[in-house]
């Protein structure tokens, strides 16, 4: 089966990205996934001041919405990174290797905030995706 999505990582006349794919296109069902934090299935924080722990909650999180819309993280084309400081993404990034395939990365960006919607949560991370609309 081919991809739906398709990755240009160096369009031309653009600096290749090193930790993220410039553009990713494709075709089926657009489904968008609302910031998610650290918080565990009980509403409680998960790895409080621990960038790491929080980024793996986050993803897991990503994960369950993602699967919950009949998606995964093969389909996602774009991630939003919020951080409340920018020396947290290396964290983010390693964990996210654990989730997405290195080589199929999707578009990003990434913007420290002054604040989230409580002190203690240090990221949230946003996801698009686009679903084959003749499913898996």
């Amino acid at each position: 089966m081919s991809s739906h999505l398709t990755h240009v990582p160096a369009p031309d006349g653009v600096f290749p990205a090193t930790a993220y794919t410039h553009v990713v296109l494709g075709t089926g069902r657009f489904v968008a996934i609302s910031g998610q934090l650290a918080l565990d299935e009980d509403g409680k924080l998960v790895g409080a001041g621990d960038p790491a722990a929080q980024a793996r909650q986050v993803f897991t999180n990503l994960g369950r919405c993602l699967a919950a819309a009949g998606a995964g993280f093969d389909d996602v084309v774009k991630l939003t990174y919020f951080v409340t400081d920018i020396r947290n993404l290396a964290a983010v990034r390693e964990v996210r290797g654990d989730f997405l395939d290195p080589a199929r990365l999707p578009a990003s960006s990434a913007v420290q905030v002054g604040a989230l919607v409580g002190p203690e949560f240090l990221m949230e991370i946003e996801a698009y995706a686009i679903v084959p609309e003749d499913g898996r």
